[in-house]
Order: structure tokens, then sequence, then C-alpha cells
């Protein structure tokens, strides 16, 4: 006689097992109406499940952010039947709800192209029409393996012997169609609704080993209602108009190419938006109190070996192998060891404690080709790395302190908002239990006094301790994980750090690592795309171009771009024999943010035409005075 405790805190009794379906339809016909699933003690099942004892039930209507992966998850189901309708012979092997839609891996002798979307995507909507009913099904192991060898079906055959021994084998059925998954699933096919679209096909390996053979994958996008679905392809439209590889080329930034793969050739312009980036942080570094060091790029396997990366980072680092010398060497994934030997160098006192040690460190990690992404995902950048030794007494304010700098770097950025991920601890990881509950109890702690509300991200801390992730969302909504602040007391251990006492005694340091835009190519990345190319002035590769009207101006408006440069400003001239009109739509297009017009009279006058990116009106200004106002909003955030 199961007692169902509602979130409205009422409890109903049940003379015995009930289903999901039996407790909405008592409460009322609208919530039979609206529920497709629902949470029996936080676990997401159908309501079809029978439940047997006393629980805690919660139904999720399409209203609920937590339909969107069900409704996306039976679009996976229903658009491997429609393949197999529509392309017999084809075999399914997995298709699961993804960030924003969902995809299914088919294998089959022609990959499917495009053209093939329109068909499929009509055909699943023939099947969501026809509202077929998901039932779950529990089948033996050797009954199912049998059943889909059978049918041609290898690739589910093999995932079902590799499931645990005693894992249940679960079928779902939708009418006529089945296929192998642990659900859940809502009521029917008809609830997936009609907000979703065929978007790509791409290849993939069988289980990612490209020792496998090569999939068809379809990629699929699925929302609760219309308006969802047209928003989110609004949104890929925006991305795609702001994709930074797209306006790097347009604006003349930087460029990829074979010979070096994953890394950024930076042109001149891109270099300058670089190192304004660059020494904005520097001088806000400064300001909150780090001294900048620099350490070497190859390092002995012996230091990675002692310091726990060699274990849990080989497969991403590059080696190189000095014959001579019998040595192998890394290029460095990351900083932090090299901070550490810093550290190391000379006795330390508690009196030099907090030391905040900063460094534009180049870092070489490997990421498969595939993963690569413009310079957003590459294998040679260079990250605003810094370590902070303190004592654990001081992990607080340290966090408030870097937390403060992190919300003004991120504002200077155009960045109003972010949101924080909170990474325990992962499997497996270095350090005892004990080691990890005190450095996750002190960073909970000091998030506490940093007015640090976080989401828990569980098992995603580094091998050495757990860490904040700081999320930036961008103009047209998507999210960034940018910053990163973690409680470290392995490394320091490992690598035998120490600092001397007020009592004259030994005692490790913990130690803090952080990044606030990390990556900077990545971080440049999504500048870019953030403002659509549009920067800020003070961030705007050239910040002014002069065109001359006629070639008598040429003189004068190279006078007027001394006088820009002088004031610091970067500055470009456009001094072709072509018409102002054309000079003027390809400044534009080069996305240059302001441009000076001068002619004869300009010349006569001492005077410029101020145009704005963007705006067709012309503003007449003295040349002293157009100097002085684009000075002033040239500046730095941080020396205003």
């Amino acid at each position: 006689m199961p007692a169902i405790t509602l979130p409205d805190g009422s409890v109903r009794d049940y003379p015995g097992a009930v289903t999901g379906t039996m407790i909405a339809a008592s409460i009322g016909p609208g919530l039979a109406r609206a529920a497709l699933a629902m949470e029996v003690d936080g676990a997401l099942m159908d309501l079809s499940r029978e439940i047997e004892t006393d629980s805690h039930v919660r139904f999720i209507t399409r209203k609920d952010a937590a339909a969107l992966p069900l409704i996306r998850h039976d679009a996976a189901h229903v658009m491997a039947e429609a393949v197999q309708a529509l392309y017999p012979g084809t075999q399914v092997t997995i298709g699961p709800a993804i960030e924003n839609g969902f995809y299914y891996d088919f294998f089959r002798n022609d990959p499917f192209t495009p053209d093939d979307l329109p068909a499929i995507e009509a055909k699943m909507r023939e099947i969501i029409a026809a509202n077929a009913p998901f039932t779950r099904e529990v089948w033996p192991r050797d009954a199912a393996i049998g059943f889909f060898e059978a049918r041609g079906e290898r690739f589910k055959a093999e995932l079902i012997r590799d499931l645990p021994d005693g894992e249940a084998i679960t079928v779902y059925r939708q009418g006529e169609w089945l296929d192998l998954c642990r659900g859940p699933h809502m009521r029917a096919t008809g609830d997936i609704g009609p907000a979703f679209k065929l978007m790509k096909v791409a290849g993939a390996y069988w289980r990612g080993d490209h020792r496998n053979p090569m999939l068809s994958r379809i990629y699929g996008t699925a929302w609760r209602d219309q308006k969802e679905l047209d928003a989110h392809l609004h949104q890929l439209e925006e991305a795609e108009r702001r994709d930074h590889r797209k306006l790097g080329r347009q604006m003349d930034l930087f460029h990829m190419q074979d010979e070096a793969v994953g890394s950024v050739f930076w042109h001149e312009k891109g270099w300058r938006l670089y190192r304004t980036v660059e020494s904005y942080m520097r001088r806000r570094q400064e300001q909150f109190g780090y001294r900048e060091v620099r350490t070497p790029q190859l390092l002995d396997r012996a230091l990675w070996e002692k310091s726990g990366h060699w274990e849990n980072f080989r497969a991403n680092m590059f080696i190189a192998e000095v014959e001579d010398e019998d040595k192998i060497l890394a290029l460095k994934p990351m900083n932090c060891p090299c901070h550490v030997e810093i550290f190391k160098h000379g006795l330390r006192s508690y009196r030099e404690l907090p030391l905040r040690m900063a460094e534009f460190g180049a870092c070489h990690r490997y990421e498969p080709s595939g993963a690569l992404h413009g310079i957003m995902r590459v294998r040679a950048f260079t990250q605003d790395d810094a370590h902070i030794f303190c004592t654990e007494d001081q992990i607080a304010s340290e966090t408030v302190r870097f937390v403060d700098m992190l919300r003004l770097v991120y504002a200077d950025f155009g960045f109003a908002e972010f949101t924080v991920k909170f990474s325990d601890r992962p499997t497996p990881r270095a350090g005892s239990d004990d080691v990890w509950d005190r450095a996750e109890a002190a960073l909970q702690s000091a998030c506490a006094q940093a007015g640090v509300s976080y989401a828990l991200n569980p098992g995603e801390g580094a091998f050495y301790g757990p860490k904040l992730e700081f999320v930036l969302r961008d103009a047209i909504g998507r999210d960034w994980q940018c910053g990163t602040f973690q409680v470290d007391f392995v490394l320091p251990e490992r690598l035998d750090a120490s600092y001397i006492t007020p009592e004259s005694s030994r005692a490790r340091p913990v130690m803090l690592h952080r990044a606030i835009v990390g990556s900077f190519e990545r971080f440049i990345g999504i500048l870019i795309e953030n403002c659509a190319g549009r920067f800020p002035l003070w961030l705007a590769p050239t910040q002014v171009a002069v065109a001359s009207i006629v070639t008598d101006a040429n003189d004068y408006a190279e006078t007027v771009a001394a006088n820009l440069k002088s004031a610091g400003l970067s500055v470009a001239t456009d001094l072709r024999n072509e018409k102002i009109n054309a000079k003027i739509r390809d400044l534009s297009l080069s996305l240059v943010p302001n441009i000076l017009v001068v002619g004869r009279r300009e010349a006569e006058q001492n005077t410029v035409a101020l145009r704005r990116l963007g705006g067709d009106a012309q503003e007449m200004l003295s040349l002293d005075e157009a100097v002085s106002i684009l000075k002033t909003e040239a500046t730095t955030p941080d020396l205003r």
C-alpha cells in the first residue's frame, strides 16, 4: 500500500502497486493530459512504471526543463525508425539526446547526405502523427542478442554483450518498431510535437575509435514548441554570421594552415588585438599583486612524473626525445609544476604568503584534428595562468580577491554576468579522501565568503583538487567556460614545496590555480563572436581609418593619420585613386569603427568628417577635436 508524497507535501495512499498514469489521473484530468514522465525519488521514469513502495513523485510536463531531454531522446528513436523505413538494411547503433538536440549513428554502405534529410524529416512527422505508444519490455540477455543478430543488427548485439552482468536488458517499442534502450520515454510518439528539425550529417567512428567502422551520423534539434525552435535556429544563424573564422579572414586577423595544425598565424591586426588583451591583463594582474614569471617550454619527463601529469595527462602531451642525452622531454601542457619549482628556489617564509605568481604561459596539448575549431580549440595556446601559494587560512581571502578581479575583468570585456560550477573529486584522482574533504570544504567556505553561488558539477574536478568554473554568456545566449579557480593540496606535497612557519618549522603551502580569460586564443575567438567583429574602440585592431576624397587631399590625410598615431591610436589610411563611397564600403566591410573622410575643403579648414561604423551621418569636427574625442573613447577601461 504505497504512500505517494507529491511536491506540495500532500500524501496519497493507494491500495497496491500504482503507475504514474494512475496517480496523475487520480489527481485530475488536467495533469493526466499534461504529464509526460515522472521523477520517483529523484529518478526519471516512464509514467507506465509501477511504484510499489512509499515514494516521492514529481510529474514532468512540457513546461519543465526536464522535458527537453525526453523530447530529444524520443525524437532520436523516431528518426531511427524513419531511416530504417526509408532505407531498409541500415543498422542503428546509438542515438542520445545532446545539448540543444539529438543524433543517431547509422551503419550503411552509402553515407547519408544533406539531400536525404527532407525525406527522413517528413517520415518522422508521419510517425509522430501516428502517436504510437512507447512500451517498455525486459528481455533475457541471450534472447535479445539473438533477436538483434537475426535482424542483422550486429552493433546492437555487441552493445548487449558489453553490458554488465545482471543489468536488465530493456527494449522500447513504438508501434511495430523497437530499439534497445534504458529509457525513460514519454507516453507516445505524439508527445514529441512538431518543433524539430534535422540539421546536418557527419561521419563518426563506432565507439569513437578510428580502427572501427565509419558510421553516418544525423544531427537534429528538438524543442518544446515552435517559438523555442525558431529562437534556436535564429541563434544558429547569428552564430554563423559571427563565426570568428569568417570574421578573422574578413578583418585580416589570423589564419590557420596544414603545416601547423592547431596553431595560429597571427597577422598584424590580429596580433595588435592579442597584445591589447595581454597588456590589459598584465596591468590588472600587477594591480592585484601578482609577480610575473617566465618558465621553459621543454621539461624532462621526470618532473611530469613527480607532478602526476605523466600518469593523468600523458595522452595530451607532445614528446621530444633527445638521443644523445637519452632523455624524454615534454612540451608543457600547463604551467603549474614550473611555478612550484620557482617557489622552491630558495627558502620561503610565511611572511611571503600569499605569493601570487603569474605567467602568460605558452602551452601545447594534443587535440584530435577533428576536435580543432579555428582559434577556439587549438594545440598551441597561451594562458593567463597564475598560482597563489598561501596558507589554509588564506584560501577564503584569496578567493574573494580573485572573484573581485574576475568580475572587474569580465565587465571590462563586456560580460556583465557569469555563472559558476563547482567541480568536485573525480575518479581517478591524486590525494587521500581526507585531503579532498579539506580542499572541498575550504573552497565551499570561500565561495560563501566571496558571495559566489554555484551549481554542482559532480566528478569534474582536476585530478589534484576541486575547482570553480566560471561561465560567460555571450550576446546571442551561448555559454562559454573561461575562468577557473582550483584548490590544490596535492601538488605542493608531490613536488616537495614548503615554507618556514612562525615557529621555524616547515609546512606545505596550499596552491591555488587560477585563470580568468583562460586561453588567449579561445578568449579572443569568443570576443570576436560576441562583438560580431564590432569591438569597443579600446579593443579594435584598427581604431580609425583616414580616407581621402581626392588625391589632392592625400598629404593632409597623412597628417591626420600622424596626429592620431601620436595620440596612441591604431590608424590605417586609404589613399587609393578610388571613389570615396568605394573606400567607405571596403573599410566598413573590414569593420573599422571610425572613418575620417578628408577632401580639399577639410585640408583647407583643418577639419575632418567623422563617420561611425553602421551609420550614414557625418560629423564635422576640427582635427584637434576629433583626435581628442577618439583618444578618450579608445582609452582602456583600467586607465580611464
